[in-house]
């Protein structure tokens, strides 16, 4: 078995997002893990280049030149390292009411059609099938309820990401008001980590 976890961290152990994810790996039993931290080890945008290769490899199934094999690369290595995963983490705070541009590049780059998903008679079909995601997110404000809830297109759409690859089981954790005072933010970390940590341990126990 094979735990990735995949988090956007850049202040460390400031992150109030980091302290769910350690909450998560404490749970983790009899498997391997390993990390990819989205703010040293930067996805590709898809530009001019490697975009063009992609279609024409995995949408047109044509052979690419050295060159455009290698304008891809960096996509194909992070999908490969994404499908050989039984248990996917992805963590990051909310930014501007989505995910950070670095963690959307991710989700550009592992979802390639042929590999995460595909197209069978005329619908779309998710490939990561019999597989687990956790979606753990960090936000200033509160998303929970109408006004802001329209607003909320972090969580929501991490998790729909995993959906549409196919993930048998996918959650989401939102620790919300993390700006809203000291009182405030450190009940509401008690209570998502508990949430995170009962996950762990549901996906993990009969291991």
């Amino acid at each position: 078995m094979k735990t990735l976890l995949v988090h956007y961290t850049p202040r460390n152990e400031r992150s109030n997002t980091k302290q769910l994810v350690d909450a998560f790996r404490s749970g983790i039993k009899n498997s391997e893990i390993e990390e990819l931290n989205l703010s040293q080890d930067v996805p590709d945008l898809f530009l001019e280049e490697n975009l063009a290769a992609y279609i024409q490899r995995n949408y047109l199934g044509q052979d690419l030149t050295p060159r455009q094999k290698k304008s891809i690369a960096k996509m194909d290595r992070m999908t490969e390292q994404l499908k050989s995963a039984d248990v996917v983490v992805v963590a990051y705070p909310m930014y501007n009411f989505s995910m950070p541009a670095s963690v959307k590049a991710w989700f550009d780059s592992v979802m390639l059609k042929g590999q995460t998903w595909d197209v069978r008679d005329g619908k779309y079909v998710g490939l990561m099938k019999d597989k687990k995601a956790l979606v753990l997110v960090a936000s200033g404000g509160f998303y929970g309820k109408e006004p802001m809830m329209s607003w909320e297109h972090a969580l929501s759409l991490g998790k729909a990401e995993f959906q549409f690859m196919g993930y048998s089981d996918v959650r989401g954790v939102l620790a919300e008001g993390m700006n809203a005072g000291d009182e405030n933010k450190l009940a509401v970390l008690k209570k998502t980590v508990g949430e995170v940590q009962k996950i762990s341990q549901e996906w993990y126990q009969r291991k």
